[in-house]
């Protein structure tokens, strides 16, 4: 591992690159033909994301229930909100919608208006039958009018179920099939069908009809992250090539440049398809996230390159020098970035597992590609042309280069007073942050299907599915009139809530069938005393409709029932608060020693797997500090010179937090990453800057002052070029629709820009400061490695030709 770092073993990997060029460039287009092969296991997750771990007891509750109940996020709603619907012609082609989907493989059921049974007794036979509402089509207003009486007035049986009686919007309830429900079937069906039923349905009667419902809002969602996927990278190419050619002035440097990254990403394509693993929310940020890490790789190179042109105009000798020295702390720059990423292997997410190893890997990849076709490309290129070097003469950047040098000259204790100050600020900030833990709150809100989810939480209070699931630990215990009524009182309290939908149950039906026992008087819709309970029940034994009726709300041993209700999209604090009140009312109502009640669905698991996820993702942080922290200790040989380098990055860490608790931006899955991608690559200047500095003070004979202010000047450029291009690059996140990409581009972005003023400004004032404690010779003659970030000795200058 030590020969690795050594000065003779970057020169040998010169004199291969160079001696083997053509062999190279053959290797590099094989590697990509064999990438671009991979890109056909490439998939689109069909699911939302799970944030748990499979062992997680949060899942395993989830998945018993799921054994036992099945799917439950397989219902897709649609909605209308129109006076006009109650008319024989507009509500005759309403029934005919949901009619025309249940000829569908997909369709498991379909309950519209038209679907609706009225549970009648039939004395005669002793058991309970079932009438429809509308038996074949509607043909007057008068049977209009009688249908909104009847359902909006006499059968609370279905009140707020497919209809809002306040309102009067009423919606079909279409349930897919599950064994298609995490599969591209699903996908199809909504895309290719569904949608296109109703956008025919709209045309025709001008009723605008909203759709809901966990499988359309997964579905639409993926889609739109599969169409932003060129988008960014689209924008990502744009803006860092532009800003490349601003700084370079040449078409070749910036056309060797893309060249570079757009193999990149090829790469991180194949490496997704040969892992196997689905394109999520996070791995289709990773191919725009190696555009803007490689740009800068792109530029410490060809910078170097056009230096030493400049300096002796041998060309061999600087493509040797390229691979040498910047090629050197390059690859310890993106190791850095890699391990950033790295981390996020430990976490017991596969979701972020599956990030951190193609973010890692795709980041090796592009350095790879970087060291061989930049130092070949030039091979066969002529000497740059002399406008193509003023760069290095720019007046704005020398300016800025002898501001920075004077601040860190005459201006320390302001430097550190702000210091100080920005983080008493950042702290106060800090402990004003929140965490989210909402299903949709990141989901493109400018979307139709986003406005959607917003028009049934205001009519049905919400889509987003809770379960509660009680076990009365004995085979039919469920239909017990002790059982029930305590179910009953714990709905009573779920209908208090006004985030909670109201609560469908086998309640519901026992309460029907005593309304329809008294003939559907309206006022008998209540659980049956326990007279009445066996009357009731000698109907119910006799209607195998009524056993049918039971099959969504009961198993089929009887044992579990379930409660089913649906929340709007809250904030972590408020769901939490909720699940104690119910968890409280549940211990005094359901005896451990007779039952066992769980609380689940999709809402919960989430809003469990967010603050399972900043949890994991403080460790992961942690755990990236500690490695750069032990690397420095490699590089450096001195505790000092850790802390030295830690600060400078750690700084716009606890600045960047504390402007998201003053700007309101919660903790989140997506907010959460900010801090570690931020890090792994802002500790990226602090590597060449010490790098330089160290080779500064062996060739000053340890004069620490005059060695911190040549590595400013020599390192600001480039420090200041890659900055900008990695604050363009990240702000391209920002087009985004989903908020927490927004959020997290323009979180890493302010990240950077902080980065670089502490590495520029505070790094170089702390080792002046330090200086007698940090000057130690005996470590410094001994380097564990040399980088050396771009100007050479006069030594260097007596290499030989390859």
């Amino acid at each position: 591992m030590f020969k690795l770092f050594t000065t003779g073993f970057w020169e040998a990997i010169a004199r291969l690159i160079l001696r083997n060029k053509i062999f190279m460039l053959i290797a590099i287009i094989l590697a990509t033909v064999f990438f671009s092969f991979q890109w056909k296991h490439m998939r689109f997750s069909s699911t939302e994301a799970n944030l748990l771990p499979d062992d997680h007891e949060v899942n395993l509750i989830y998945n018993e229930f799921l054994e036992i109940f099945g799917e439950e996020g397989n219902l897709v709603v649609l909605g209308v909100k129109d006076s006009t619907l109650f008319s024989v012609k507009q509500l005759n082609a309403w029934n005919a919608l949901a009619d025309s989907f249940k000829g569908y493989d997909e369709v498991e059921a379909v309950l519209s208006i038209k679907d609706l049974q009225k549970l009648v007794k039939n004395t005669e036979k002793v058991q309970f039958e079932l009438e429809p509402f509308i038996k074949d089509s509607i043909s007057s207003i008068e049977e209009v009018n009688k249908l909104q009486k009847e359902l909006f007035e006499q059968y609370p049986f279905y009140d707020n179920f497919l209809f809002n009686p306040e309102t009067k919007t009423v919606r079909t309830a279409l349930y897919l099939k599950k064994d298609i429900i995490n599969t591209p079937a699903r996908k199809a069906f909504i895309i290719n069908n569904l949608q296109e039923k109703v956008d025919t349905f709209e045309a025709q009667t001008g009723l605008d009809v909203r759709v809901s419902g966990m499988p359309y809002i997964r579905t639409l969602n993926s889609q739109s992250i599969i169409d932003e996927i060129p988008i960014f990278i689209g924008g990502a190419l744009f803006v860092t090539s532009l800003i490349f050619f601003l700084f370079f002035r040449s078409f070749t440097a910036t056309f060797i440049s893309l060249i570079v990254v757009c193999i990149g990403v090829m790469w991180t394509f194949g490496i997704l398809g040969l892992l196997g693993y689905e394109i999520t929310v996070l791995t289709a940020l990773i191919p725009p996230l190696i555009i803007v890490i490689g740009i800068p790789n792109c530029i410490f190179l060809i910078n170097k390159f056009q230096h030493e042109v400049k300096s002796h105009g041998n060309k061999v000798r600087s493509l040797q020098r390229v691979i040498t020295k910047v090629g050197n702390a390059t690859l310890m720059t993106n190791v850095t970035t890699a391990s950033g990423f790295a981390t996020f292997m430990l976490t017991e997410s596969t979701l972020l597992k599956e990030f951190g190893i193609v973010a890692s890997l795709s980041i090796l990849a592009i350095f790879t590609l970087c060291l061989l076709i930049i130092p070949i490309m030039y091979t066969f290129l002529p000497y740059p042309k002399e406008r193509h070097l003023e760069h290095l003469n720019k007046r704005w950047i020398g300016a800025f280069v002898n501001w920075m040098e004077s601040m860190v000259k005459n201006k320390k204790i302001t430097i550190y007073i702000t210091t100080l100050i920005l983080i008493v600020a950042s702290i106060i900030g800090i402990h004003q942050i929140k965490i989210s833990g909402s299903l949709i709150e990141d989901m493109p809100q400018n979307t139709e299907f986003f406005k959607d989810i917003r028009f049934f939480e205001s009519e049905f209070n919400g889509i987003m599915p809770l379960e509660i699931m009680i076990d009365t630990k004995r085979k039919k215990g469920v239909m017990k009139l002790a059982t029930l009524k305590r179910m009953d009182e714990l709905e009573d309290l779920i209908q208090d809530i006004p985030e909670l939908s109201r609560p469908i149950s086998v309640v519901s039906l026992v309460k029907y069938s005593k309304q329809a026992y008294y003939n559907g008087n309206p006022k008998y819709y209540q659980l049956p005393t326990s007279q009445e309970n066996s009357f009731i029940l000698s109907y119910a034994k006799n209607s195998s409709t009524n056993v049918n009726m039971l099959n969504n709300f009961v198993d089929s041993t009887g044992q579990y029932a379930r409660i089913t209700t649906f929340m709007k999209d809250i904030g972590t604090d408020k769901m939490e608060r909720i699940q104690e009140d119910l968890q409280v009312k549940i211990n005094k109502l359901f005896p451990k020693e007779r039952y066992n009640v769980i609380i689940t669905g999709k809402a919960l698991v989430f809003q469990k797997g967010t603050k399972y996820l900043v949890k994991n993702l403080a460790i992961s942080l942690t755990l990236a500090i500690v490695l750069i922290a032990l690397f420095m200790a490699y590089l450096f040989r001195s505790f000092r010179m850790i802390i030295v380098s830690l600060i400078p990055n750690l700084l716009p860490l606890v600045i960047t937090a504390g402007i998201m608790g003053y700007l309101g931006v919660p903790i989140k899955p997506s907010t959460i990453l900010v801090f570690s991608i931020a890090f792994g690559i802002s500790v990226d200047d602090t590597i060449h800057f010490l790098a330089k500095y160290r080779q500064e003070l062996q060739a000053n004979n340890w004069k620490i002052r005059k060695s911190v202010y040549a590595a400013l000047r020599e390192t600001g450029v480039s420090m200041i070029y890659t900055s900008i291009v990695l604050f363009f690059g990240f702000s391209v996140f920002t087009i985004s629709s989903f908020g927490g990409t927004v959020a997290l581009g323009a979180l890493v972005s302010i990240t950077l820009l902080f980065a670089m003023l502490s590495n520029l400004l505070l790094l170089p004032s702390l080792l002046l400061s330090l200086e007698r404690n940090i000057a130690n010779k005996e470590v410094l003659r001994k380097p564990s490695i040399n980088i050396i970030a771009s100007e050479d000795s006069d030594e260097d200058d007596k290499e030989n030709k390859d």
